[in-house]
């Protein structure tokens, strides 16, 4: 416990100084700069308050978080068994491979206008391409992750009797899971990306909406605010896996 608790101090102070670093070089270049459109990290802050008390922040960051956490409940646990599967099985991975090997190169964002003529312009299209995102790198990584699961643990445990079901549960998901986190962790930050194009179409909340709005009202420091807030959003949800990690993988952190 102390461990985890002196590691997550790590973590954090490594968070503050890299925010250090970020608003001196930012406001080092408002200042070379001295253009309307940089304005320095003070005045960016100021209007990220003033959208925090006036609750106009709550709202656009609660439609985006919920576009996220309803995308990840639709697509990470039938990836993640769908990619063991795969990994652990050649019928499987021979059914599964040749739609990771055309699907998976292709950037999801070009899957935008197709998902937008079958779901429409609301909220499901947007759930749509996040979950799309999620699905492949999940099921990716579960796939090669259960690959390299070495296999004299898994004649191990069967030489006791254990059956399938058994080696899944003691097994491969205990081997996997760090590298399905590591993953989610990527596929998250690219959902957050590519939700701020999703949610500039036919939307009139989320941060990404926030953005594109204040920027068409000149807005800069109100842009920047945003903008601020879609970077938290992001960090908010790496330090929710990381503490899932810590709790389902506590052998990482005494090896770390």
């Amino acid at each position: 416990m102390k461990h985890g608790a002196c590691a997550g101090l790590r973590k954090l102070r490594g968070i503050l100084i890299a925010l250090v670093m970020i608003a001196a070089l930012w406001e080092t270049a408002s200042r070379l700069l001295a253009r309307p459109f940089l304005p320095g990290p003070g005045l960016a802050i100021g209007a990220l308050v003033r959208l925090v008390t006036s609750g106009t922040l709550a709202v656009h960051a609660g439609a985006s978080l919920g576009r996220v956490l309803w995308a990840l409940a639709i697509s990470f646990l039938p990836a993640a068994a769908l990619g063991l599967a795969a990994g652990r099985s050649r019928r499987a991975d021979a059914f599964v491979s040749p739609f990771i090997y055309i699907v998976h190169p292709l950037p999801k964002v070009a899957f935008l206008p197709i998902i937008m003529l079958v779901f429409g312009l609301g909220e499901l299209s947007k759930i749509v391409l996040v979950g799309i995102i999620i699905f492949s790198q999940i099921l990716v990584s579960a796939r090669d992750s259960a690959r390299r699961v070495p296999r004299h643990l898994i004649d191990s445990v069967r030489s006791l009797g254990a059956t399938r079901l058994d080696l899944a549960i003691r097994v491969v998901v205990p081997a996997t899971l760090p590298d399905l986190l590591t993953s989610l962790r990527v596929s998250l930050g690219t959902a957050i990306a590519v939700l701020f194009l999703a949610e500039t179409f036919a939307t009139e909340t989320g941060l990404g909406y926030l953005i594109v709005d204040a920027w068409s009202r000149i807005d800069y420091p109100e842009m920047y605010a945003a903008i601020m807030a879609l970077s938290l959003l992001g960090l908010a949800l790496f330090i929710v896996v990381d503490g899932a990690e810590r709790l389902l993988c506590p052998w990482r952190l005494e090896r770390s």
